[in-house]
């Protein structure tokens, strides 16, 4: 039996101190993180819970703008990169922790078309449109609409993007719940309808560095896996070329467990060279689904910190943080490196209507549009 407990030990993953807890439940605390040029107030809401995990959900981008837990000796660190200063957040955008949309990722020469008319989205990116154009869901101010306290913590946030906001059909009512439990659990769930027929594709863009967002680590050293047989290799715009192909004996096979910068500058990849490293879509499934299945697993062993992320999308685009270029300094004061972070987005497909047989990114008056994305957050001994 002794020998047996000794094999098991290394494998035992709690989720920081899973021990029985006090009987008092989190808490979610409003705040003013700032104003905006035309002095609108940017509340911020922090959720805690009762072992040692916060987040805090600002109201610009409805935006993760930090996550503090444990490591294995139960020192806290921030290990989401962001800004501490809603000046930064206008002056020098970067998705940090931000909620992308209408439509995440990419569209080809930013257009799309519904039952034969066309639409064109504002380009910008190289020849593309990302992330629903120069002034997507990251950067307006969403509403505060409901703050909770207890068991589960939580904040609701609401935007009403208009009809042909950044050339999208239909007034679309955009609601993003943030929510922190007692098992460490952290949700973002994305819901959308609209009163015309439109596309909607919407994700968080959290850069996660889990030794500390300020650390000199960095990300490369990160342990990742990720649980698909195939992904979308793009052309240099990093626009998907249409059929997925095997992840088997190339850089991009994370089935099972790689650090990030095993294989991120395999120069035999032409893949990799387009992209500067991952900036890539994993097929996880083909298909919305109406339960969460695992998107990913994260673990950093220097920290001990990690997560299982867990999402209802068919795709996970896998960025490794190629253009953070060490002129963004962040909220530890340290600059933000190439390398530095790695982002995990679970979204359909880039490009989906654009491309035949990818996931369907259509939502027509009277559907409920859902992006339910979790972070199982852990601490291995």
């Amino acid at each position: 039996m002794k020998m047996l407990l000794k094999a098991l030990f290394p494998l035992v993953v709690i989720c920081l101190s899973l021990a029985a807890a006090p009987a008092s439940a989190g808490e979610a605390r409003k705040s003013i993180f700032g104003k905006l040029l035309d002095g609108r107030v940017v509340v911020a809401v922090t959720l805690t819970n009762l072992r040692g995990v916060s987040a805090n959900v600002i109201a610009y981008g409805a935006s993760l703008q930090s996550l503090v837990m444990p490591d294995r000796k139960g020192r806290k660190a921030d290990v989401a990169l962001g800004y501490d200063n809603i000046g930064d957040y206008l002056s020098k955008p970067q998705y940090f922790g931000a909620t992308v949309g209408r439509f995440a990722n990419r569209l080809a020469a930013g257009r799309f078309s519904l039952d034969g008319q066309s639409f064109q989205t504002p380009i910008n990116n190289g020849k593309n449109a990302l992330h629903g154009g120069t002034i997507g869901f990251d950067k307006v101010l969403w509403d505060v609409v409901s703050v909770k306290s207890g068991p589960v913590s939580l904040v609701t946030l609401r935007y009403v993007s208009p009809n042909d906001d950044q050339g999208y059909p239909g007034t679309m009512t955009v609601n993003a719940t943030y929510s922190l439990d007692e098992r460490n659990n952290l949700t973002i769930d994305y819901t959308a309808t609209t009163d015309h027929t439109t596309i909607a594709n919407i994700t968080n863009h959290a850069y996660w560095n889990l030794s500390g967002e300020g650390s000199s680590n960095g990300a490369m050293g990160l342990i990742v896996t990720i649980p698909a047989n195939t992904y979308l290799p793009t052309d240099d715009g990093a626009i998907p070329y249409g059929e997925a192909r095997s992840v088997a004996g190339t850089p991009f096979d994370f089935r099972t467990p790689r650090a990030v910068g095993d294989r991120v500058r395999d120069v035999r990849e032409k893949q990799i060279g387009w992209a500067r490293g991952y900036d890539h879509n994993w097929v996880i499934g083909r298909k919305v689904t109406p339960e969460q299945h695992l998107m990913a697993k994260v673990y950093d062993p220097t920290s001990g910190r990690g997560f299982e992320l867990w999402s209802n999308q068919p795709g996970l685009q896998f960025y490794s943080g190629n253009f953070l270029d060490g002129t963004t300094s962040g909220k530890a004061k340290k600059v933000y490196r190439e390398g530095d972070a790695i982002v995990l987005e679970p979204q359909i497909f880039p490009d989906s209507p654009n491309q035949i047989g990818y996931p369907n990114a259509r939502l027509e008056p009277g559907q409920t549009y859902h992006n339910s994305i979790t972070y199982r957050l852990t601490t291995l001994r």
